[in-house]
């Protein structure tokens, strides 16, 4: 809003410049100049801002994207690992049953044997999954971070260029500023 009120205020400046300049042939020619130079500076200052504040919302666009990815991430490995329980419990009864079928008792040493190491390795392969998902939910999680930083950051140098392109032009501008 600021940045079109300003952009007003200096159209209305033209304007004026363009009446005043039918009188008089030299001050018309320093104070169109002088005209353009407020003019560019304010197009500065504005297009600072502007990239800014542009850059500020696509920096906090991608965070959601990122956060949202980390939730999808942490979904996604608990459905797999539960998923993968399941494949290794219904291999763990078809065990039992050809165990059974061949005759072997399910409490014999090696019936229990065979069950502990299927055991071991349903929950290896399980805590596996959840730490995959867990590491790639935490990068996903600091990436966000990263581009909410660098939103910020972006809208900051844009003020910053915006003060600094106003603060470089003020002294043409106005030439009693500096007295």
């Amino acid at each position: 809003m600021c940045v079109i009120a300003g952009l007003a205020a200096i159209g209305n400046m033209v304007g004026s410049l363009g009446a005043t300049a039918a009188g008089a042939t030299a001050g018309a020619t320093t104070a169109a100049a002088s005209g353009l130079q407020a003019v560019g500076t304010a197009m500065a200052v504005g297009g600072s801002l502007v990239q800014g504040i542009n850059a500020n919302r696509m920096g906090k666009a991608q965070a959601r994207a990122l956060e949202q990815q980390a939730r999808d991430e942490r979904s996604l490995a608990a459905v797999q690992e539960s998923r993968t329980r399941q494949q290794f419990r219904t291999a763990m009864r078809q065990q039992m049953a050809q165990l059974a079928a061949r005759g072997v008792s399910l409490d014999s040493p090696t019936s229990i044997l065979l069950g502990r190491t299927a055991a071991q390795e349903m929950s290896f392969e399980s805590q596996a999954i959840r730490s995959g998902g867990q590491a790639r939910s935490t990068e996903l999680t600091g990436a966000a971070r990263i581009a909410r930083g660098q939103a910020q950051s972006s809208l900051l140098k844009g003020g910053f260029d915006a003060a600094g392109s106003f603060l470089t032009a003020a002294p043409k501008l106005w030439p009693g500023l500096l007295s």
